[in-house]
């Protein structure tokens, strides 16, 4: 979409979407079987706007940023997309109360309060994406008068020779697989947070609070991560190595202590929520890291393709695992062990890659 419509047609493209998506869910239908199906085509109408917005930054640093601020625009971009996650992880508990028990669930009047809360939810997210699209409705050009840098006013590839190049690109396979599998499996596993923490006896509200700050400490470090890739360039393979060593640490931990008739490690509140926070901050920093060296290795591949390809497998191995939860959702171990060892094999498949600047090589050697 960014390279066939343009930045500004796209962005209020998935806007619109989005807009169209809340509003479907706000109609004022008594009948449920129809009220189902608005909230279900809101639902897919956001989904449809979803993959946009998460391959937006690539090609939104490109387009405005130097070379010496484009990984930093990227994590900003990307990463503060992700406040709306943590937001959603407190406002659901916050926002609409949680009922406690079989009789509240009998109750009328709780039941009507709940549901209360609901709509007065889905009122408030229709305002606030209505609110976006008029602000970029109102102002969002497509692209800076004069470009930053000869990368962003170079000729890319048409979409057919870049997915050629792509699935014949041994390097790009293998990192696009070392992010789409553990950021999938964290992603499938984060949203069913509460229900892994339930049989230990965490509440809905700490689950929430641990996937707030493993949100927010990812933005941070991701931004500094980002910052300091800017001032030493050629390190991003580095960093990954970093980020993936600390996710899989974090991880074996996290899984380990939720053994604790097994490993007899202490099963605290404390242990529970460093270990969460910390894979989770690992984990979500790497990703502009990770769009950052798609798109270095398999320039002159348009930014969105490449990030887009990425996405999709991550979706995929998220659905696989969700896929496989329904059947066996009686017991969390299994999805445990998933993620030490999805960090694992990712953190192998970055020690054997091969590293390279295309991109950047393009700057510096034109520019000289």
């Amino acid at each position: 979409c960014f390279f066939i419509l343009g930045l500004r047609v796209t962005v209020l493209l998935t806007s619109s979407l989005m807009v169209l998506g809340a509003g479907l869910r706000c109609v004022p239908v008594s009948d449920t079987e129809i009220r189902k199906k608005l909230i279900h085509g809101g639902q897919l109408l956001n989904g449809l706007a979803g993959p946009t917005v998460m391959n937006a930054a690539p090609f939104l640093s490109t387009t405005w940023f130097s070379p010496d601020e484009r990984a930093t625009a990227t994590a900003i971009a990307s990463l503060l997309n992700s406040l709306g996650s943590a937001a959603a992880f407190l406002v659901g508990p916050l926002v609409v109360p949680p009922p406690n028990g079989t009789a509240a669930l009998l109750s009328h009047s709780n039941t009507q309060h709940i549901k209360d809360r609901i709509e007065a939810m889905l009122y408030a997210e229709f305002g606030m994406v209505s609110l976006i699209f008029s602000a970029a409705l109102a102002y969002f050009p497509s692209r800076p008068p004069f470009p930053p840098s000869v990368a962003a006013a170079s000729q890319r590839l048409s979409y057919r020779r870049s997915f050629c190049r792509l699935l014949s690109n041994f390097r790009f396979l293998m990192i696009a697989l070392a992010y789409a599998i553990p950021l999938g499996v964290f992603s499938g596993w984060s949203g069913v947070l509460d229900l892994i923490l339930t049989p230990i006896h965490v509440s809905q509200v700490d689950a929430g609070w641990i996937g707030f700050w493993s949100i927010v400490g990812g933005c941070v470090v991701g931004i500094a991560m980002a910052r300091f890739a800017d001032f030493i360039r050629g390190m991003l393979k580095f960093i990954l190595l970093l980020l993936l060593s600390g996710a899989t640490l974090a991880s074996t931990w996290f899984t380990l202590t939720c053994l604790t008739t097994v490993t007899h490690l202490p099963l605290t509140t404390a242990t529970l929520y460093t270990s969460c926070i910390l894979l989770g901050i690992f984990l979500n920093s790497s990703v502009p890291i990770f769009f950052e060296l798609f798109v270095e290795t398999v320039y002159p591949v348009p930014e969105g393709i490449s990030c887009g390809v990425v996405t999709f497998l991550s979706n995929v191995f998220m659905g696989v695992l969700l896929f496989f939860l329904t059947f066996y959702h009686t017991e969390f171990s299994w999805f445990n062990w998933c993620l030490p060892g999805s960090c694992l094999l990712s953190l192998l498949l970055i020690l054997c890659f091969r590293e390279s600047y295309d991109r950047l090589y393009l700057d510096v050697v034109v520019s000289v």
